[in-house]
């Protein structure tokens, strides 16, 4: 995520701009029956709480959605510009705001890689460093917002699917794939799911691949479809419940 507007805060690591209103849970697993061994992590500013969880699911097992959604596979090959008003419509899960992944199909930085993480996206401040200038998110979130039809006031951000900090694509005025106008919250459980990921990455629990497929998917499942499992502040993997780091 980049600086916030309309609240005007930034934070390192952290995706999209945001102003307050409610939203519903995260379903993610919270429960394990073994210690963890503490795996070093990248130090970050931690956002919402995750809400309670649900029995965990196989890692990228299919999510019920409604309308449209993402299939995890991002955009490559070129500039994908904005789409036109009204051609976008907001999808969900488990409650949740989710894009469409015909208007916003998610994008990676190709600076990123899994053998650079530690040079960029596990470095503490690096997401400042490619976050676009708020003159441009302001106007790419108010053209979104209109072709996702949604009010002009609506409380909510403009979003990075895949999260800066998960190797996302910044985007700008001529390519948007990776952004979109998520109404809701701010801070809100997305902000946590992807901190949570970027620790499993940085520790290793987790390839970069993995982490940008499940949030580009389903971020309401993106930690259990990612083969993770939450307990006691710390993140392990559900086939290994002694590997893990701090969430």
């Amino acid at each position: 995520m980049y600086a916030r507007h309309e609240s005007a805060r930034a934070r390192p690591n952290t995706d999209g701009y945001r102003v307050p209103v409610l939203v519903a849970a995260v379903v993610v697993t919270a429960s394990v029956t073994t210690s963890c061994t503490n795996l070093a992590a990248t130090p970050t500013t931690a956002p919402a709480p995750l809400p309670s969880t649900t029995t965990a699911a196989p890692p990228m097992t299919p999510t019920a959605v409604v309308g449209p959604s993402s299939t995890g596979t991002p955009h490559s090959g070129g500039a994908f510009p904005m789409p036109p008003p009204g051609t976008c419509h907001l999808g969900s899960v488990a409650g949740q705001p989710m894009p469409d992944e015909h208007c916003s199909p998610g994008a990676t930085n190709p600076a990123v890689t899994q053998g650079t993480i530690h040079e960029t996206i596990c470095t503490s401040g690096w997401t400042a460093t490619v976050r676009p200038p708020v003159a441009v998110t302001d106007a790419i979130k108010a053209h979104s917002a209109r072709a996702y039809s949604i009010p002009a006031g609506t409380a909510g951000e403009l979003d990075h699917k895949i999260a800066l900090e998960l190797g996302g694509d910044p985007g700008n005025a001529g390519d948007v794939a990776n952004l979109w106008f998520e109404p809701g919250p701010i801070p809100n459980p997305k902000d946590t799911v992807e901190r949570v990921l970027n620790h499993a990455t940085c520790a290793g629990l987790i390839t970069l691949v993995t982490a940008q497929t499940v949030i580009n998917h389903s971020w309401p499942t993106a930690v259990t479809d990612a083969g993770l499992q939450l307990a006691n502040g710390r993140v392990c993997l559900r086939a290994e419940p002694a590997r893990c780091t701090r969430a």
